[in-house]
């Protein structure tokens, strides 16, 4: 795999990559500042005197420490011009890191349960997708993802509400906090998301452990693992995602900020690669986690000492985990091809 660029050519090659980003929430995209704009627009008061007192408070050690900061900063979504404006600004970072295809998840509960309509969430966000695609060059689909730490019965509410909505997003997913909330809690409502023609993923191995990863496989039956970090542990869960080029979205940025791994160096992103997992760099939580996805691949590349060869090969792996069409598929690797040639490689 072995492609050796200098320094500035790598750091070109990065910068200009076609990639596909599939592990992104669309809330924690919501940058303080637009945060401070929406919560002014809205009436809202917020816990904190202004944005750099907001960025202070980022300083998480583990995934509920986050997800504290990550729910409050939701209550400024008010509107259908809220969830259009925020999935907008993030489609405009995506096109200048190169990203040409997203699935962007969002979690419906955070909202609804607020009392805003469901409708209002996906409407803005879905008039978002729509624009980029003309507009931005970016396809953008949806996921909804359920929150883990709710019941299956407000799940089976949340996709009951969903169904008037089913051409508008394209899966289901599964997130929030893990530990404690194994996939089989969820068995059924995912059986029920599949029976509905939509494609399944979930959360899993992330702070949870191997066991997680396997029953999101065996039990909910999903088409990719959302981190999937801790499969490294168990090298008969290796051996089945390297067989079944089994998709792991991968968040190095988030995994740091969140302590899953003390330092970058520590991180086991290149070991997935050289055993062969068909493993993708992604951003998860950008605002909050520090970087979108340019970040995160030069960060990681430099602590793990990828070359151009390595992230050629995660770009590939982005594009083949998508869910995108065939013929999309195709004409993104032959982009792909094309900014390879472009460097000698």
């Amino acid at each position: 795999m072995s492609a050796v660029l200098a320094p500035d050519r790598l750091a070109e090659f990065l910068h200009g990559l076609p990639k596909a980003e599939l592990h992104m929430h669309i809330e924690g995209s919501l940058e303080p500042e637009l945060m401070f704009a929406m919560a002014q627009r809205n009436g809202i008061a917020l816990p904190y005197a202004d944005v750099e007192s907001l960025r202070a408070a980022y300083d998480f050690h583990n995934l509920q420490s986050f997800l504290d900061i990550y729910y409050a900063g939701a209550s400024v979504l008010q509107t259908e011009q809220d969830f259009f404006d925020m999935a907008w600004a993030y489609l405009l970072r995506a096109q200048a890191d190169h990203v040409v295809h997203v699935e962007m998840f969002f979690d419906p509960q955070t909202h609804t349960e607020r009392g805003v309509a469901f409708d209002t969430v996906i409407d803005g966000l879905k008039r978002a997708c729509d624009r980029a695609a003309g507009e931005l060059g970016v396809r953008a689909e949806l996921i909804l993802c359920f929150l883990r730490h709710l019941s299956e019965d407000e799940a089976f509410a949340t996709l009951e509400q969903a169904k008037p909505h089913l051409g508008k997003f394209i899966g289901v997913g599964l997130d929030s906090s893990e530990v404690g909330h194994p996939p089989e809690k969820f068995a059924r409502v995912f059986a029920e998301a599949r029976r509905l023609g939509l494609h399944v993923v979930a959360h899993a191995g992330e702070e949870g452990p191997p066991a997680y990863i396997w029953s999101a496989l065996d039990v909910l039956k999903v088409e990719r693992i959302d981190h999937g970090v801790q499969s490294l542990q168990d090298a008969a869960l290796v051996e089945r995602l390297v067989k079944e080029r089994m998709p792991l979205t991968v968040c190095p940025l988030s995994n740091i900020k969140l302590c899953v791994f003390e330092k970058m160096d520590q991180h086991n992103l290149r070991r997935m690669l050289d055993l062969g997992i068909v493993a993708t760099v992604n951003s998860d939580d950008p605002a909050y986690f520090g970087g979108y996805m340019n970040q995160n691949f030069r960060e990681t590349g430099a602590a793990l000492g990828l070359d151009a060869g390595h992230l050629r090969q995660l770009s590939a792996n982005s594009f083949e985990a998508s869910f995108a069409a065939a013929a999309d598929k195709q004409r993104y690797v032959d982009r792909l091809g094309e900014h390879c040639a472009a460097f000698g490689l």
